[in-house]
């Protein structure tokens, strides 16, 4: 099924020219209603009319996160703050929160996008979805919410947490589409065979995952505890929140709602335009946002893009799923690791759960890096053979995909922090007494 047929298989070239249409629209929406964008326009004598061609976006600079803190709180906003109907923010656990303003017009465009990817997914009025996002300034849940009602789903707005609750929920109401992390639909699993649940126990079928990066690994490892059919969703609250892309029954890429996001991939050091199929930096460009419209907006995400036909007979470019993002790659010794590489190890691997943290420390002159790791049975602890055995073969299977050493440290089963609702935090910097990522 496809909610829109006319947007989400519009021919390609008719795709560019409308692309092309409102680059240059909101390239002069944002001069002369955003103030930061005409100063930064001036600043370099560029103009709205430059832009004349979808190329032309590479004159644009990029607009970077720390830009909307500095602008904080409605500084990057278009419209007067009287026309704003919604405002969210992201955590700020970095810094001041990053503040995003809605209209009318952005809220039902919202609607519709999530309507897509819901319906791509396989959710539509015969489905009962139950949503585990925590509601309130975080833009997951509300949009997820009004998308399942576009599509004519029945909607349970569960939150976050309380998970014995929510596993009652789900069988007694007859969930059949799981709105969640993956973090959290894996806690949900592990959590419901604890309670002597089964998957039969549950009319789950589809599960519309994201917030954050989900391994092929780990998806197949949900599907199974759950009996349903996993899909991620891509999106971040400075763009819209959830519904910039997402998976069809295929799965072979998300497809990007291209008629109102422009997706770049550029160099993540050099910024130069990476070659279609090539990975990089991915850089959107809202092309329809009247509250909190952005140019050539940072997104740090690592991915690649494609616009070979799918065969579900949408028409958009494809990204792939996020690789890790340029600004969590950790740097040890020279090698630069992402967090997913591990992951997908970790879950290859049946003695230990899919719960892990990563330790940095810097010893010496050199950094280190710990990998805590699960294990399912605690009775291994009391076997020093077997549980050095283990950790050997994590360790050499690490150094392959890694290029490095690793420490691997094996804890008992549920001593590693669940994650309810919001992102999982994996990693702890010690070099310098930084935060948990």
């Amino acid at each position: 099924m496809i909610f829109n047929p006319q947007a989400e298989t519009m021919p390609r070239r008719q795709l560019d020219q409308l692309k092309l249409e409102r680059l240059r629209y909101i390239t002069r929406y944002c001069y002369e209603n955003v103030p930061f964008y005409r100063s930064r326009f001036d600043g370099i004598g560029l103009k709205p009319e430059d832009i004349r061609a979808l190329e032309d976006i590479r004159k644009i600079p990029p607009t970077m996160k720390e830009d909307l803190r500095d602008s904080y709180p409605f500084g990057m906003f278009a419209v007067p703050r009287e026309q704003v109907l919604r405002i969210h923010a992201s955590s700020g656990t970095t810094g001041k929160p990053t503040v995003v303003g809605y209209t009318k017009n952005d809220l039902d465009m919202w609607s519709e996008i999530m309507a897509r990817i819901i319906t791509a997914a396989g959710v539509g009025e015969d489905d009962m979805a139950q949503i585990c996002f925590g509601y309130g300034l975080f833009t997951g849940a509300l949009g997820l919410h009004y998308g399942l009602e576009k599509v004519g789903a029945s909607v349970i707005p569960a939150s976050s947490g309380n998970s014995e609750k929510q596993l009652m929920m789900m069988k007694d109401f007859g969930t059949t589409a799981l709105i969640a992390t993956p973090t959290y639909a894996m806690y949900l699993g592990e959590f419901a065979g604890e309670l002597g649940y089964r998957p039969s126990d549950f009319k789950l079928r589809v599960g519309l995952f994201g917030s954050e990066g989900c391994t092929t690994e780990l998806r197949s490892k949900i599907e199974e505890k759950l009996g349903l059919f996993a899909t991620d969703n891509y999106g971040m609250s400075e763009l819209i929140g959830p519904g910039v892309s997402g998976e069809c029954e295929y799965r072979e890429g998300l497809h990007f709602a291209e008629d109102h996001f422009l997706p770049e991939i550029v160099d993540p050091v050099t910024l130069e335009p990476k070659a279609e199929g090539e990975a990089g930096e991915l850089i959107v460009t809202t092309l329809t946002k009247e509250g909190m419209p952005l140019l050539r907006y940072r997104t740090r995400d690592l991915t690649k893009l494609t616009s070979e036909p799918c065969r579900c007979g949408r028409t958009s470019v494809r990204m792939e799923k996020v690789m890790g993002r340029s600004d969590d790659m950790l740097k040890i010794r020279g090698v630069n690791v992402f967090p997913s590489q591990i992951e997908s190890v970790i879950m290859q691997i049946a003695q230990i759960s899919p719960h892990y943290m990563l330790v940095i420390r810097r010893e010496g002159y050199q950094d280190t890096l710990e990998v805590q790791v699960e294990l399912v049975d605690g009775s291994l602890l009391t076997s020093f053979g077997e549980l050095e055995e283990l950790a050997q073969t994590i360790r050499a299977k690490l150094r392959v995909v890694l290029g490095l050493d690793a420490k691997v440290k094996l804890v008992g089963p549920k001593t590693i922090e669940r994650f309810a609702g919001g992102k999982a935090k994996r990693i702890v910097d010690l070099r310098q007494g930084e935060p948990a990522k």
